[in-house]
């Protein structure tokens, strides 16, 4: 390291330091805030389990058809295979010259990681780690990664805008937020994935510099793809959920809960929504349909969209291993 790196360190860090003696009322603040929202969802959680019998669940999971959960199955297959794609969208943008399957493969391993132990293990820790494997530098695996991730939200957002604009869920009697919170709610996320595509067709600067990293608005068409792709993949995730229901509540319904629970997930940072999704799904819906129902099919779910897939890609991940290993030696 340089002189000059040397004193931009020192100094940076030096700042921080000052910044964090100027105001450390701010930090004890933030964890007394952290610590006290995970003891509410802590409480939620725990009450929410006390109310459940868990014996009618399991009954309901056994009397499940065994065509809902070949057809789930098949929805849940699709959604990993489509998902496994983003990051071709990244391979394009770049320019590397990794193979197809080498992409492929990577995108779908991190993906397992992601959903079942967060973001940071799975879609970022294993990203840099396989792709590193493969010999692609930091950097473009940085903006492949970007433009997954946003390939991905953005999908989120154009469902989510409409969903809770033109079909929100009833809430229950006690809820505080109504429809009218809700569409108010989806207006505002539509309007922001327009204004992507808005940028993306008409700004004039096509670069845009965030925490030191370059990134490059794609073309109109590009982003109508990536809008294509994310929203098809919600859509066959709200599929998995809705035929495990037994197709008991209205799909527009199940989409919205699960849009629902999925920004809650990361919110609160669980690995895996776990508890999360039952929990939302069960406040939501369980004037619809019984508690045991509910959890039946979410468990089944989460075994077919979560458990199952995070067992291949497991596998996958240690015969990669092995194999750069092998070609390292």
């Amino acid at each position: 390291m340089s002189t000059r790196q040397h004193a931009e360190s020192a100094a940076t860090h030096g700042g921080q330091r000052r910044d964090g003696a100027q105001h450390p009322w701010w930090t004890w603040t933030k964890r007394v805030l952290t610590l006290l929202f995970f003891a509410a969802v802590g409480y939620l959680l725990y009450t929410q389990a006390r109310e459940i019998e868990w014996d009618e669940v399991m009954t309901a999971i056994k009397r499940r058809p065994a065509s809902d959960l070949l057809l789930a199955l098949g929805f849940a297959a699709g959604s990993y295979l489509l998902y496994s794609c983003f990051d071709l969208l990244g391979r394009h943008v770049t320019g590397h010259r990794l193979a197809v399957p080498k992409v492929m493969t990577v995108n779908f391993v991190s993906y397992a990681f992601n959903l079942n132990m967060g973001a940071l293990v799975g879609g970022v820790a294993f990203r840099y780690r396989l792709y590193s494997r493969f010999g692609l530098d930091t950097a473009t695996t940085t903006r492949v990664l970007a433009m997954s991730m946003l390939t991905n939200w953005l999908g989120y957002l154009l469902l989510a805008g409409i969903a809770f604009m033109w079909m929100p869920p009833e809430p229950p009697p006690n809820w505080k937020l109504d429809m009218g919170g809700l569409r108010l709610l989806g207006a505002a996320l539509l309007g922001v994935a327009l204004a992507y595509l808005v940028l993306c067709a008409f700004s004039r600067r096509r670069t845009w510099t965030v925490r030191g990293h370059d990134i490059e608005l794609p073309s109109l068409r590009l982003a109508l793809l990536q809008l294509a792709m994310s929203s098809l993949n919600w859509l066959l995730i709200a599929m998995a959920v809705y035929t495990l229901l037994g197709q008991k509540i209205a799909f527009p319904s199940v989409l919205a809960v699960l849009l629902v629970a999925a920004v809650a997930g990361v919110i609160t940072h669980v690995p895996a929504g776990l508890g999360v999704l039952e929990t939302v799904f069960v406040v939501l819906l369980s004037h619809q349909v019984p508690r045991s129902e509910l959890l039946a099919a979410l468990l089944a779910y989460r075994g077919i969209y979560y458990l199952l897939p995070l067992v291949l890609a497991t596998v996958v991940y240690l015969v990669l291993e092995v194999r750069a290993r092998k070609a390292k030696r």
